[in-house]
């Protein structure tokens, strides 16, 4: 169920679904950042309303956390695109647009690069590891250091 920002509320499942899908379909980027469009649709408001409530400033590029707002991401120029977390969409949605039903779903990325390198390094170190772990000689052994110590240096 939702309630629409003038107080009224609609038993309209299709309109929570269609919230629930848009939000979804827009969380599966592999940074959960959106764009401005893809708000737009999930929140099926106008892209002037959009932008109404977007908390931005012409003289100050990354203006500080507005609770009443909806807040985007650091930018480092005026020219980059407004992106959006999924989290602080939903937030909003919740908060400030009081719709009742929102769900933030993360999806898993599909592997990249980096992600293959650190898997690879994490099998590695266990194999390391199970290896360290088999050796007999211990190093912590203090009967065979004692036999160590009596040893004449080289």
């Amino acid at each position: 169920m939702f309630t629409r920002p003038d107080g009224f509320s609609t038993a309209d499942s299709s309109a929570a679904s269609d919230f629930n899908q848009g939000f979804h379909d827009s969380m599966s980027q592999s940074d959960n950042l959106i764009s401005i469009d893809e708000v737009q649709k999930s929140l099926n408001r106008s892209r002037a309303s959009v932008y109404r409530y977007t908390n931005t400033d012409a003289r100050n590029l990354n203006p500080p956390f507005n609770p009443r707002k909806l807040n985007p991401e650091f930018r480092s120029d005026q020219k980059d695109p407004l992106l959006f977390h999924s989290n602080e969409v939903a937030r909003f949605a919740k908060d400030i647009l009081r719709i009742k039903e929102v769900k933030v779903e993360i999806l898993n990325s599909p592997s990249s690069a980096t992600q293959q390198v650190l898997t690879s390094i994490l099998e590695e170190l266990r194999f390391i590891r199970s290896h360290l772990e088999g050796l007999s000689d211990s190093p912590s052994d203090i009967s065979r250091r004692r036999d160590h110590e009596n040893r004449p240096a080289a």
